[in-house]
């Protein structure tokens, strides 16, 4: 017994540490720079730290396309975003990331009522929603941290690039986590249930992510001009409510630790905002980015080879076909 208190302990004071440490070494985005004219799409941009990302958008002038599975939260999102910055260029629009259909859908959508895609926050994710297959047998956490967010994106890339021009080009960012430090990608149990923990699968999809943004710009060089970049975020520890459905005793230990030591979702936001309002981080593509500058990933996120068989995998398992894939690249 006094081992485990004794553990439990220790753990807690690394945690407020760490915190200490996180709030402390918080950078801020600095850029007053205006986005009248443009126009963003933040995935999950009704809560959390896509929520203060939409404010901040459109707080600049941005037209800010708000995304995610659940109207009465986008509802209450663009009233948010209204009242905080009399914006009235805010729309949301469902989005499930879950289900290929409902990606395909959204995409097409975009795609016919908007004349141009400046940028896209892959912004959503979920650390513990469950441990099942998707009705496209995929990982219920994989589809939507990871694979809906690789589809969707392969999806818009002619509108991104159709916005995009050589020295102003729209932005990709990709969300990732502190936690890609620990993911792996073991193709064998690429959607693999009854995980011994959740929070595998969560860190998994984030490693995921960044291997995504370096494999796309490898395959945009030679290409005649940059006319979008790509690059991953590390927002920290953040306290939001992605961990919410754990059971009630690993939940509330989380709950208590990322409300009240870890970083705000404004805090955590600021990073995603840089990498797209900094004019250094426009010059640079399938980089990653922590407080606000660039820093190195884990080095999990430099395996070549491992990114093009992650890439190669993505697209079967999205269903996407030579002929599809070669239009998302059509003129790139």
């Amino acid at each position: 017994m006094f081992a485990i208190l004794s553990v439990v302990v220790l753990t807690l004071v690394l945690a407020v540490m760490v915190g200490l440490y996180q709030k402390n070494t918080n950078a801020m985005c600095k850029s007053r720079k205006r986005l009248d004219g443009k126009t963003a799409i933040i995935t999950g941009g009704t809560t959390g730290m896509g929520l203060r990302i939409a404010i901040d958008f459109a707080d600049r002038g941005a037209k800010v396309i708000v995304a995610c599975p659940y109207p009465d939260e986008g509802t209450s999102a663009i009233k948010t975003v209204n009242d905080k910055t009399g914006s009235e260029k805010v729309i949301y629009k469902y989005l499930d990331l879950a289900s290929l259909e409902s990606v395909r859908s959204f995409a097409a959508d975009i795609m016919n009522t908007e004349d141009r895609l400046d940028i896209l926050v892959n912004n959503a994710g979920v650390g513990s929603i469950g441990d099942f297959l998707t009705k496209d047998g995929m990982h219920i956490i994989m589809q939507v941290n990871y694979f809906g967010h690789f589809l969707l994106t392969l999806l818009l890339l002619p509108l991104l690039k159709k916005t995009g021009r050589p020295l102003e080009p729209s932005r990709i960012v990709n969300t990732s986590s502190i936690f890609h430090n620990v993911g792996k990608i073991d193709f064998k149990n690429l959607n693999k249930t009854n995980y011994w923990y959740e929070f595998q699968i969560y860190a998994h999809s984030k490693l995921a992510l960044v291997l995504f943004a370096r494999e796309l710009t490898c395959r945009l060089r030679g290409s005649r001009d940059t006319y979008f970049v790509i690059n991953s975020v590390d927002p920290g520890a953040v306290g939001t409510n992605i961990f919410y459905s754990l059971d009630s005793i690993r939940g509330a230990v989380i709950k208590f630790l990322f409300y009240y030591m870890f970083k705000t979702p404004w805090e955590g936001a600021q990073t995603a905002i840089h990498v797209v309002m900094d004019k250094k981080a426009g010059e640079v593509s399938g980089e990653f980015f922590k407080n606000c500058k660039r820093a190195s990933a884990h080095w999990n996120a430099y395996n070549e080879k491992v990114a093009k068989q992650l890439w190669e995998e993505s697209v079967r398992l999205v269903k996407m076909s030579d002929e599809e894939l070669n239009r998302c690249f059509l003129d790139l």
